[in-house]
């Protein structure tokens, strides 16, 4: 893709993020000026739409400060402890699905790498964008299994979106009586469980295959492909994920105790705020959103995310201020970055040597 086009690509992305961000903080902060217009005994309707914007973004953000500040420092310190369990969780079953390529890749490495690519994720498409660096850095790691170590990226945030989409959808079991009050949670669970069956169906296919065997010509297309032999190997690399005993299910376990330590930070932060939300609903709401926010639509999913945790957190069914369901999406989202400026200074710190290993590994597969 030419310099443009990339620049193009992230551009109208940033313009998205900035378009959804703009547009919760103004419908928050209206809401906040409304009532403080009424506080005053000021009548909100007959007040000029340019009154009711300036009333709205001079006491919206003062709202959303004093919301903030209502966490006492050590319960943030506490979430952002829990936020960095889920990086080592994650990094538990990276080191999981390389051996089954035998790339046994040393816990410092992997979690070097894991920081840069935490690092990445903050800036770059979607919650996603770092894996790019993370498939960069697995390659070079080797001179003989390159497709591999850059499969075996994708097939870990494969299998961390699969569990976290078959995790929401346990989650509405217990969440039923609030789906059916809930009709906004209602919608983005049919959207759910359609990602969940399609994400399944892709697993399914990868790891054990069957196209084949219903299309015998299935094989021979790939070939004509761009790419194709390297395409069948990829595939043939997937196969060995599903022939792997207790791949699948212990691959599975790890990332269900992820997934429950993501809302375990959500419901730190929910306490520090003094948040009456029933820990149940949130784990339900925090894997949805997370789902979500993963499709690559602006920088680091900045925008939807915040717009969603309002969408249904504000709602009737739930009751929380508008404010506050902003105030926690953006608690949590800080304590992501917290560890990505972490993952900066690793990338700073090890850029040069990363680059010295590279060019050993290039002498050694030329030699």
């Amino acid at each position: 893709m030419s310099s443009s086009g990339k620049i193009w690509k992230t551009g109208w992305r940033l313009l998205v993020c900035i378009a959804l961000l703009g547009w919760i903080f103004h419908v928050i902060f209206l809401n906040e000026g409304k009532a403080a217009a009424e506080r005053q005994g000021i009548d909100w309707s007959q007040l000029p739409r340019m009154a009711q914007w300036k009333t709205g973004w001079t006491h919206g953000p003062e709202e959303l400060w004093r919301s903030l500040a209502l966490i006492p420092p050590a319960v943030f310190a506490l979430s952002v402890v829990v936020m960095g369990f889920t990086i080592v969780l994650g990094i538990v079953r990276w080191r999981m699905v390389l051996r089954v390529h035998g790339l046994d890749l040393p816990w410092s490495r992997a979690t070097e790498i894991t920081f840069v690519a935490h690092f990445f994720n903050s800036f770059l498409l979607g919650s996603t964008g770092g894996d790019l660096m993370k498939a960069y850095y697995a390659a070079r790691e080797t001179h003989h299994k390159k497709t591999e170590a850059v499969l075996t990226v994708l097939v870990d945030r494969l299998i961390g979106l699969w569990a976290m989409l078959l995790f929401a959808g346990l989650m509405m079991l217990p969440n039923i009586s609030l789906l059916f009050a809930h009709e906004r949670l209602r919608a983005l669970a049919v959207l759910i469980l359609g990602m969940m069956i399609g994400c399944s169906t892709v697993v399914g296919l990868a790891f054990w295959g069957g196209l084949s065997r219903t299309w015998t010509g299935a094989r021979t297309w790939l070939r004509r492909l761009p790419k194709g032999e390297w395409l069948e190997q990829l595939l043939e690399a997937c196969r060995r994920f599903g022939k792997e005993p207790f791949f699948v299910s212990r691959t599975l376990g790890v990332s269900m105790v992820l997934n429950a330590v993501c809302v375990l930070q959500f419901m730190v932060l929910c306490w520090g705020l003094k948040l009456n939300i029933p820990p149940v609903a949130l784990f339900v709401i925090v894997p949805i959103v997370i789902c979500i926010s993963a499709i690559p639509v602006t920088l680091g999913g900045l925008g939807v995310r915040e717009n969603l945790y309002v969408f249904m957190l504000a709602s009737p069914a739930i009751n929380v201020p508008g404010t506050s369901a902003l105030s926690l999406s953006l608690l949590a989202y800080a304590g992501s970055l917290f560890w990505s400026l972490v993952g900066g200074l690793v990338y700073l710190m090890y850029k040069e040597k990363h680059h010295l290993q590279e060019r050993e590994l290039e002498a050694v597969a030329e030699s």
